[in-house]
């Protein structure tokens, strides 16, 4: 399913704006031809897919390989313990010790060699409960020991590694201590840090907009929180789910957040990577009267806080995963229609260069 009309003839009058402005700017520096990241948007191919189709994904690229851990299932009321790592440079998949319990939307970040699974709802749909654990697998021996639990509950989070620290930003808490139904979990500001070497978590600056399902990268030891969307009720006990272009960067340096230029469409369910300084958006989905998902890829430039259209995804897809190996970005899995269903084993790459 592609983007609403409306959205797709907004978008497609944006990028003539900025193709138009990128074309003079090549005339006036005397016929010097622009880079190629201002004039393409990359080359896709398809790549070795995945053994499961899932969606719900947050992958973690480590030592020219991609874990990918868990994730909702087809249909959307199992979740899944499975875990494996692309091997890019052979293109195929490595089949790793299971999770030691179904999660969807748990974290994944590497940290002193080792990948951290933090967090993440246990449950398929709708019987959702947020869950405190840390996972740490050894990717010498293959195998998961347990860690620090995060202070409380906690999913649907951006987790993100610095400095050998990990960073839990947003998601979604229980409302109350027994909350297990999708319904009963609320947005959340909360940002926490775990010290491997110390085994403590450190609540740190909230961020300034709770959020869930949004996306993240590090650009110069900075998280950057992209998108992602709000969660509310109706008088009636129905859900609402407002996506959001908001971009918030925390800097762990500072213990502070900055505001930056928002997305150019709100997207929630959406991916992000980082490539060579810039930050890349793909897909997502709006829920709510009229769903879709969403193809686009968009770049965004730390230097200048400026967001620019970067082509689109040969496959439109929302809970998708995406991370980098050298000058190629890959986009795992994902739901193909708005919703918990559906879910893909897809593996498309995009190169860069």
């Amino acid at each position: 399913m592609k983007s609403h009309p409306s959205r797709r003839r907004a978008l497609s009058a944006a990028a003539l704006v900025t193709t138009t402005a990128v074309a003079l700017a090549a005339f006036l520096s005397a016929g010097a031809p622009a880079s190629s990241m201002d004039n393409a948007s990359g080359r896709w191919q398809t790549r070795a897919p995945m053994a499961l189709e899932r969606q719900e994904l947050y992958p973690e690229s480590f030592n020219g390989r991609i874990y990918v851990a868990g994730g909702l299932l087809n249909p959307n009321t199992g979740a899944s313990a499975h875990f494996d790592a692309y091997d890019a440079a052979a293109d195929r998949w490595v089949q790793l010790a299971t999770l030691p319990d179904a999660r969807h939307h748990i974290g994944l970040a590497a940290a002193g060699g080792r990948i951290y699974g933090v967090g993440g709802f246990s449950g398929g749909f709708p019987r959702w409960q947020a869950q405190a654990d840390t996972y740490v697998y050894s990717p010498a021996q293959d195998s998961w020991f347990t860690g620090p639990a995060l202070p409380a509950p906690r999913a649907e989070f951006v987790m993100e590694s610095v400095d050998d620290r990990v960073y839990v930003i947003g998601g979604r808490v229980r409302a109350t201590v027994d909350a297990s139904s999708f319904t009963t979990h609320v947005d959340s500001t909360t940002n926490e840090m775990l010290n491997p070497s110390t085994g403590q978590w450190t609540t740190l600056a909230p961020a300034p907009t709770a959020r869930n399902s949004a996306a993240s990268a590090v650009i110069d030891g900075k998280i950057y929180v992209i998108g992602g969307r709000q969660f509310s009720l109706n008088p009636d006990g129905t859900p609402v789910q407002r996506n959001l272009g908001t971009v918030e960067v925390f800097d762990p340096r500072t213990n502070r957040w900055e505001t930056k230029a928002p997305m150019p469409a709100p997207s929630g369910g959406l991916a992000a990577a980082a490539h060579d300084g810039y930050i890349y958006a793909f897909g997502g989905e709006l829920q709510g009267p009229a769903p879709d998902v969403f193809d686009e890829v968009w770049r965004y430039d730390p230097r200048r806080d400026k967001w620019t259209a970067a082509g689109n995804l040969p496959t439109p897809r929302h809970g998708l995963g995406a991370a980098t190996v050298g000058d190629t970005i890959y986009t795992f899995g994902g739901g193909t229609r708005a919703g918990g269903n559906f879910a893909s084993n897809l593996n498309e790459a995009l190169t860069l260069r």
